[in-house]
Parts: C-alpha cells; structure tokens; sequence
C-alpha cells in the first residue's frame, strides 16, 4: 500500500504537531467539526468536562427557534448521533446514573426539534429511539430509587407528544423492580381517573373536532393508560393483565390476536393462544377486504406444531400456499414430507403455480424459488396478459430471466413500455426508454422470436400508434 494512502498508519507517521494544524484548518467553517472537536478534548480530560459540553450542547438545542429544512436536518441527525456517541463511549461505561440523566434530557429535547423540523423519513425519530435503547443498555448497572423513577416515568410518557418516549418502560423495567412496577400501575390508574387539567382541556380547544375538549382529553388519558399498564404487564410477564387492555372483539383483530397469541405461547398456554389465533382467522376470513394473515399464520402454526397436530398442520401449510403462493408455507410444507415425497409434491405445487390466476404473483413466486424455466413458460404463454402496471415484479423478472431467457425477459419489458405509452404516463418515459433499449440489447441473443414480432416490428408499431410522445422517442434516440 502507498505511503501516501489516507489512512490512520500514515496519518499518525506525521506527528502530533502537524495532524493539529491539519484539524484545525479541516474544523474551520465547521461549526459542526468544532463541536467535534472539543468534545474530544473533554474527553481525554474526563467524563465530568464531556457531560458538562454535552449539556451546553443541549441547552443551545433548546433555544434555537429557526426552521431546519432537509438538507439542515442531515447535519442535525449527524449532531445528535454525536452527543449519543458521546455519552455512550465517554460517560456510560464510567457512570451509568450520569449518563442516564443525560439521556433523559436528550429525549427531552424532542418537541423542540419536532417543531422546527418534518420528520416525514424519520431520521430524528431514530435517534430517539436509539437513546431509549441506551437507556436499555445502562439500566441494569443503575440504583435509582424504584418510585421517584416510576413517577418521572409517567410524567415523560404522558407529555410526550412525539413519541419520544416510546418503549421507556421495557428500556427500565429492571431498574425499576417489581417495587417500581407497582407503583407505577398505581400512580398511573390514580392519573387516568383524575379529570382533565386546564392544561389538557387548552391543548385541544382550538381542535375541530365532533367531540369536545373533555372528551378528547379523556380518550387520550385512557390511550396513555392502555399502553402504560401492558408495558408494566409485559415487564411482570402478566398475559392477563396484557390482555386486559383489549375488548373481546379486539382480540379477534389481525394487528392484536398474534402478539397476544404470542405471549400466551410464551407463557406455556398453548390452547389459549391457539383459540385467540382460531378466533382472529374466523373473523378476518368474514370480511370484505383482509387484512395480511402472515402474523396470523406464524403463531397458528407454531401452536400446531406444538401440539403436535402435524396434519393439520400440513393441511394449513398446503392450503396458505394454494391461496397467494406463500414461499414460506410450501418450503415448511415440503419439510414436514418423508423423503422422496417431497420431491412429487414440489413438482405438484410448481405447476399449480404456473396456472395461478394472477400472472405476475406466479412469475415473482417461480422466480423466487427459484424455477426460472417455469416462469419463462408462464411468460411466453400468457403474454398478453402481463401487466405493464407491476413494474416492481416485471423489472425484477426481467432482470433474473435475461441471461438464459432473454424471449421471456423482452416481453415483460414490452408490456411496461406499452403499459407506459397507451397510458401517457409521461414520468415514466425515461424508465420505458430505458426497457426500450434492454429490449434491443437482447435482440441479438434471440434466435427466435416464434408468434411474437421481432425487434424492428415492435418499434415500427409503437411508432405508428404513439409517433406523437415526443418526449419518450427523444430519450430513446439520446
């Protein structure tokens, strides 16, 4: 390797003096770097000065009032990641208690940040969240006292109006102890029973909604509640008091049956969660418009096979398969199988998959598994009815089957162009110019085009019918 590659073996060949006079001229204009910069210098003077840096840091957060637009919010994220980086490497190991206090501030900052900034990619939101997992991390080497924590719990959890402090309860369940819990569970039902403060009726005063401030505010508390008292029931492995929260005709939902299932299953009440589970599926397969049952079908099972009711088991696996070409289910299906059986039942479900009604899931499905040959007869034998429209599945398709298919793969790729001109999308014409072109790359591989016309006639026929889309024959011809 040259010596004069930028690495830290060379970097550090050059000495103290000059690397210095090399940061302060990279620090310069940076307000960024600065920061930095003197963070480290704390550092190697202890901990003290690093949480004492880190809390100016925070106070200067805390008085900013000016919007951040995206490109600011890069190096806000940056800066944030930083003060974490900070306190885990500096501080946490030496002093768990100080580095929690410094984290509950961080979390603190949230509504301040979230009201100068749209978090629509959720880059701060991560960062909070990363916080809470380094309180995880730190609080089974704290000693708080279980009450005073609980009560500040309860007070961060209900103010935050971001979410900020999601997921706190399981981060310091340990630290608080089965003291703590407890009185967490109490202070919080003594707060949900109280009439809402004048504080709670302003903040949605100037709402329009049907329902009056009273009202709202109470259904709030109630919410705040709900998720308050399951975290402290999961924390004491409590599936009842978890279930609680929910109505019975909850339980039936597809978003709510499998983590209560879930926990059952955890807690060795297998029939218990296998009837939550049956109850869910009974009331989804009723409705109009279903919901995904993969959650659904993973705890189902798993009760199934702990049961050891292995033919139903089979019988589900076969059935999930036959109704949206589940990967997952037939490749547990095939294991459940003596040997040599698997093999007839693998070739059964693939030619089920080739006369699978929706053309593109049967291609995606063949594809995946993978049977490319398969998915090129599905191709070649249903191409008038490839959707143009499934660009994610024939993009993907095309780009798999090319090599050794190149027919099958001009023919996905001929219906997204098509799909593209009859439609006049027009912001789809550089992606469409660009399928153009991997059609022609292709041609030459192509020794055959058999019923479907060649190269040279497709382009004269989209010429003929869309000669007029400028736009698109523009980028083609670039």
């Amino acid at each position: 390797m040259s010596k004069k590659t930028l690495n830290k073996e060379n970097l550090q060949k050059l000495g103290s003096e000059t690397l210095a006079g090399l940061v302060m001229d990279l620090v310069q204009g940076s307000a960024t770097l600065q920061r930095r910069a003197r963070m480290e210098l704390s550092a190697a003077q202890g901990p003290k000065d690093v949480a004492a840096d880190i809390r100016k840091r925070f106070a200067s957060l805390r008085r900013s009032t000016s919007y951040i637009d995206w490109r600011q919010q890069r190096a806000l994220v940056k800066d944030l990641d930083g003060l974490l980086g900070a306190i885990e490497s500096n501080i946490a190991a030496v002093d768990a208690s100080e580095a929690f206090e410094l984290l509950w501030s961080f979390l603190q900052l949230a509504p301040s940040i979230y009201e100068r900034t749209d978090d629509s990619n959720g880059a701060v939101g991560g960062v909070m969240a990363e916080a809470v997992d380094l309180i995880a991390a730190i609080a089974p080497r704290m000693s708080p006292d279980p009450k005073i924590l609980a009560e500040r719990i309860l007070e961060a959890v209900a103010e935050a109006g971001y979410g900020e402090f999601d997921g706190i309860i399981p981060a310091t369940a340990e630290a608080l102890g089965t003291d703590g819990l407890d009185h967490l569970k109490q202070i919080t039902e003594a707060w949900a029973a109280q009439p809402p403060t004048t504080q709670d009726l302003d903040r949605y005063a100037g709402y329009r909604f049907s329902s009056s401030p009273e009202e709202i505010a109470y259904r709030q508390k109630q919410g705040t509640k709900s998720i308050i008292l399951a975290d402290i029931a999961d924390a004491q492995g409590n599936v009842d008091a978890y279930m609680a929260r929910y109505s019975e005709e909850q339980l039936t939902y597809a978003t709510i049956a499998p983590g209560v299932a879930r926990r059952l299953l955890d807690a060795g009440r297998i029939e218990d969660a296998l009837a939550i589970i049956e109850r869910a599926k009974t009331a989804e397969s009723a409705k109009s418009f279903r919901m995904s049952d993969d959650d659904l079908d993973k705890v189902y099972e798993e009760c199934l096979e702990k049961l050891g009711k292995v033919t139903e088991l089979k019988d589900h696996l076969w059935n999930a398969f036959r109704q949206n070409l589940s990967k997952r289910s037939l490749q547990k299906y095939l294991k459940l199988l003596p040997d040599f059986d698997d093999i007839d039942a693998e070739r059964t479900a693939l030619d089920f998959a080739e006369t699978f009604p929706f053309i593109e899931l049967a291609i995606s499905f063949l594809i995946e598994w993978p049977a490319h040959e398969r998915a090129a007869k599905v191709v070649l034998a249903r191409a008038n009815d490839l959707d143009g429209n499934s660009y994610h599945i024939l993009t993907t398709g095309a780009a798999a089957l090319e090599p050794q298919y190149p027919l099958a793969a001009t023919l996905m790729r001929r219906a997204m162009v098509q799909d593209t001109l009859d439609g006049g999308k027009s912001k789809r014409y550089r992606y469409a110019a660009r399928h153009l072109a991997e059609c022609q790359s292709c041609d030459a591989s192509i020794d055959d085009y058999g019923a479907f016309p060649t190269h040279e006639t497709f382009v004269q026929a989209l010429k003929q019918k869309h000669g007029r889309k400028y736009g698109f024959w523009e980028l083609v011809e670039e």
